[in-house]
């Protein structure tokens, strides 16, 4: 049997998976990646652990299925996250700072108060914020020594030169587009930006479409050398490609240890209201543009409160979550801050409206409700900007698979939302990208025609304007002390 290899580098795992012909998963492995916080509000990653969990996730995979013929490697990836490197040796010369990490949080401050915001936005179709990579680039360049040939890159770079024997320095264009380095419009690097951020985009990869060739693989266990790398995406763009998400107000979401809402764009149009811009995939030299908007931390405080209340997993929570009526205390899950659409990097987590008569069920239900309220206030930005209807809406990642959850996202956006069965849309867009780059599917519309196993969800009534209340007050005294630091 023939089939794509599809990496799927994330952040607390590395999957691979093997795509048939017919577009069906016929293989899968995963690894451990691991993570650690040495600052509060500082999250990194080893570049040298990240690659080698990749090795083992698909020397897992391929052991498993040792039969198959690999025609090609895909890559999706975590985005937002970056790190540097010798571009003679190879040696990492940094962590991969985290695109959770909020450790450059003065610096966009500082950039802010400059006045450099709305020419960033411009550009960029980005704002100013931690997460994303312009301040990093600049902070991991502060620490590299003196005398070293850098490479600066996003991790599909980062695995485009560790699996080609550092041969190719390369990215794709949707990563580019999350780096604040890059122009969407001219779609090409920006020696302005550049100087914004003080980073010579010389160091940069060379930015090619989604499918394309990056080069050959050498070293990779189970493969052989000379394999073909035929695309590179980040996650969230390959979950919606993977979807078949193509027409105008098609979207996801991407539920995980954060969360992406993309919807797709008929053309670009600038950001506002909180959202962000940017390419959701690039074929031909043509850019698609999509909405997008961030959440932060989405299922990474599940676990959290599980530990807290006792309850054995995850699972159990969501099932204590769901004995409770809705509309009990709210809780705002700003751990480091939040994303969009509100973008504040000093928000607080919290709860509210606790009093002597809240139920642990209660609790673990304002911690269920905060994943569909965050998607809720960001699908409701995107229609605010795009006036034009949501299409049709899927969810994906390991916490989509809940139906609980999933209702409650549901209800509170009041529209249909799509369960997909397999969870690894991000794996299955790379390889379909790749499989385009090869001529095993011809076309968009015959990748919308291979089959996917759904359910549709619709909406149920709930009292919307009481969750809505509840949650509105939590937000606002999440943001308070920086009210009251200034004395107003």
């Amino acid at each position: 049997m023939r089939a794509i290899l599809a990496i799927d580098q994330g952040t607390t795992n590395s999957k691979a998976v093997l795509v048939s012909e017919k577009g069906e998963i016929v293989g899968r492995g995963s690894a451990p990646v691991g993570i650690s916080y040495p600052k509060p509000g500082w999250v990194e990653q080893d570049p040298r652990r990240l690659y080698a969990s990749v090795c083992e996730a698909v020397d897992a995979c391929l052991k498993a299925s040792p039969d198959i013929a690999i025609e090609a490697v895909a890559i999706s990836n975590q985005r937002e996250s970056v790190t540097a490197w010798d571009a003679d040796t190879g040696e990492a010369l940094g962590p991969v700072v985290s695109w959770q990490c909020r450790r450059t949080a003065q610096d966009c401050e500082r950039l802010i108060a400059e006045g450099h915001l709305d020419r960033v936005q411009a550009l960029t179709g980005l704002p100013l914020d931690p997460m994303f990579p312009g301040s990093k680039f600049r902070w991991l360049l502060d620490r590299v020594p003196a005398g070293r040939s850098v490479r600066l890159g996003t991790i599909d770079s980062w695995l485009i030169h560790c699996l080609t024997g550092g041969h190719r320095h390369a990215c794709d264009a949707s990563n580019a587009a999350r780096s604040q380095l890059f122009n969407l419009r001219e779609q090409r690097w920006s020696e302005e930006l550049g100087g914004i951020f003080g980073v010579d985009i010389a160091l940069l990869p060379e930015v090619l479409d989604s499918s394309a060739d990056f080069g050959r693989t050498q070293g990779l266990p189970r493969v052989s050398d000379g394999t073909p790398i035929m695309a590179a995406i980040g996650d969230s763009h390959a979950a919606l490609f993977g979807h078949g998400a193509f027409k105008p107000g098609d979207g996801k979401v991407t539920f995980g240890t954060g969360s992406s809402v993309m919807t797709t764009l008929s053309r670009f149009i600038p950001p506002r209201s909180g959202v962000t811009t940017t390419v959701a995939w690039r074929i031909g030299g043509k850019p698609t543009f999509a909405f997008e908007g961030n959440i932060l931390v989405c299922a990474a405080s599940l676990p959290w409160m599980a530990d807290i209340l006792g309850l054995a997993d995850v699972a159990a929570l969501v099932e204590l979550a769901a004995s409770a009526e809705p509309g009990g205390p709210g809780f705002v899950p700003a751990f480091v801050g939040l994303g969009a659409p509100y973008w504040n990097a000093n928000a607080r987590a919290l709860f509210s409206q606790i009093n002597f008569n809240t139920t642990r069920a209660q609790m673990a239900r304002s911690v269920t409700d905060s994943i569909a309220l965050q998607v809720h206030d960001v699908i409701a930005a995107m229609r605010a900007q795009s006036h034009g209807a949501l299409g049709a809406l899927y969810v994906d990642g390991g916490p989509s698979q809940n139906r609980f959850l999933m209702q409650c996202v549901s209800n509170l956006i009041e529209h249909s939302v799509i369960q997909c069965e397999a969870p690894e849309a991000s794996a299955l867009g790379a390889a379909y990208l790749a499989g385009l780059s090869l001529g095993m599917w011809s076309d968009l519309d015959v990748v919308t025609a291979l089959p996917r196993n759904t359910e549709i969800i619709e909406p149920q009534p709930v009292d919307r304007a009481l969750l809505l209340e509840t949650w509105n007050d939590a937000l606002a005294r999440s943001t308070s002390h920086e009210t009251q630091a200034k004395g107003e």
